[in-house]
């Protein structure tokens, strides 16, 4: 989608009721759908985190943008995700988490990205972490400066894709907590996104269809 065209949309987000945790469910591993009918969040203490879902012009085209993560010892490794990153005891609101972390992982300074609204928040079990996701546009080209030590690769997705329900795949994996999972999960060019980012994107793909 042109992304000039795209803006004249953006005004209808704000009127979209957001399809939460339904939508989450949709792309869940069957595991945590069960493991969170039970679980009680306010007994866990989660820590908090805040991520950005990006959409930019490339090239005049609409994009949505997604980080490889570098390889550690950790439930996240090499994960496909939204630039974003954890609360500081200095961020004023859980938007300046995800606004700071961006610029911190991928280069775009805070003044550049307009937020447009929240997302429904997610907790992500294996890590204990309650992520807040945030809708946020720029209307310019970007150039990213990705940080080395957090990220491996830099996504750019188009929005003509990322609408395309072929998308949609179930696959097998194996993780640090779970062996040969079946799971749904966004299958974007190599690679294979599930999980958390994957419930966002699903509940983001839903507002999109309501909006465009």
């Amino acid at each position: 989608m042109d992304f000039q065209d795209f803006l004249k949309y953006v005004p209808k987000f704000l009127e979209v009721t957001l399809p939460g945790i339904e939508a989450h469910f949709r792309m869940a591993p069957l595991e945590r759908i069960e493991g969170m009918k039970n679980i009680k969040i306010e007994t866990k203490n989660p820590k908090i985190a805040a991520v950005m879902m990006l959409f930019y012009p490339k090239n005049g085209r609409t994009h949505l943008v997604l980080i490889v993560r570098n390889s550690y010892e950790g439930v996240h490794s090499a994960q496909i995700a939204f630039p974003g990153g954890k609360y500081e005891s200095g961020d004023q609101t859980f938007e300046q988490t995800a606004l700071r972390e961006t610029h911190e992982e991928i280069g775009i300074h805070p003044e550049s990205i307009e937020i447009i609204m929240p997302f429904t928040n997610l907790y992500i079990q294996p890590s204990n972490f309650m992520v807040y996701p945030y809708l946020g546009i720029c209307r310019e080209e970007i150039i990213f400066i990705p940080d080395v030590n957090e990220v491996a690769k830099i996504i750019e997705l188009p929005l003509s894709i990322f609408l395309d329900d072929n998308l949609v795949v179930s696959t097998q994996i194996s993780t640090s907590y779970a062996e040969n999972m079946l799971i749904p999960a966004f299958k974007i060019n190599e690679h294979i996104v599930w999980g958390a980012t994957a419930m966002m994107l699903s509940e983001l793909k839903e507002v999109l269809k309501k909006v465009l």
